[in-house]
């Protein structure tokens, strides 16, 4: 599914290339003040000198970090806005058997813009609650571990509970991939319906599911250590336009796990969520007129 869809990934990182290039326009020009005139950017040019950045940062001549972090913020907040916009034609393209035309992909993304910012609004909630417990949990289990006379066992419930944050972080996120994917593709106005719906299945589907975004995240993962190594093997530390391109092509390809998670959703939905249609037969009487076969006159009958 995702691979017949291709596109969608390619036009989601121009997005965010074009968006993260206006965010980071005020950190440059903020820079460039400094870096342009001093002899110190090379040591910032041919590696990544972290006591020449913290000076830079330090320098009154750089102006106020909220300067350049502020525009930042805002085309983050604004790439939030356009997944919000694009996401239900993308889904609404996975869910079809043949390519998606331009006015059903926008026409999906007008009609559930103000459901999906709904839906994020109250993911946001529900994930800053159980991201708040969760965590709060482990720090008081680390806590109380460090005090037992075992030198390892801190280190067991350290990453024990990582391992659980991430299992419990992951059945969340599959209950709202599903909630998307029933409010776009059953057209659902109420999108409590479409939480409640997704929250069942969720439970119902638990370890196909689960399995399925585990695999997506090792992916992910072994994508970013291996873009990673490249980078660090391959590319010299004055080398930035290698950097920029091994950089660049790792977030490509961290995009396809998490398509590759939405495609599981759309695909669950489609072969477990879809209401099933009641086809009534109606029978039709015919009623069947034997013709008309006319008797011989007597008269006839007598010549």
């Amino acid at each position: 599914m995702v691979g017949r869809n291709k596109r969608y990934i390619v036009w989601f990182y121009l997005l965010s290339l074009l968006l993260g290039s206006f965010g980071t326009v005020g950190f440059v020009n903020q820079a460039g003040t400094l870096l342009d005139h001093s002899l110190s950017a090379k040591r910032l040019v041919d590696g990544f000198d972290v006591g020449v950045f913290g000076e830079m940062l330090a320098r009154p001549e750089f102006g106020p970090i909220m300067a350049s972090r502020a525009p930042a913020t805002f085309f983050a907040l604004l790439f939030l806005l356009a997944t919000a916009l694009f996401l239900p034609g993308v889904l609404q393209g996975y869910a079809s058997t043949y390519r998606l035309p331009r006015e059903d992909f926008f026409r999906a993304c007008g009609r559930n813009l103000w459901r999906f910012i709904r839906l994020m609004i109250v993911a946001f909630i529900v994930f800053l609650i159980f991201t708040l417990a969760l965590f709060g949990l482990r720090g008081a289990l680390v806590k109380a571990a460090d005090g037992s006379t075992s030198e390892l066992l801190p280190v067991y419930v350290s990453f024990g509970s990582l391992f659980l944050i991430f299992l419990v972080m992951s059945v969340l996120r599959i209950w709202f991939d599903l909630a998307q994917a029933d409010v776009v593709l059953s057209d659902q106005r109420a999108v409590r319906k479409s939480i409640g719906a997704a929250f069942r299945h969720t439970w119902r589907g638990m370890g196909r599911l689960l399995a399925s975004y585990a695999a997506a995240t090792i992916f992910a993962a072994i994508v970013l250590v291996a873009g990673i190594w490249v980078w660090m093997k391959f590319v010299p530390p004055a080398n930035v336009i290698g950097a920029f391109v091994v950089s660049q092509l790792t977030l490509l390809l961290l995009l396809i796990p998490r398509f590759w998670q939405r495609g599981v959703a759309v695909t669950y939905y489609l072969q477990n969520m879809v209401q099933p249609i009641a086809v009534v037969e109606t029978v039709t009487s015919v009623t069947v007129v034997a013709p008309v076969v006319p008797s011989t006159p007597p008269e006839t009958q007598a010549s």
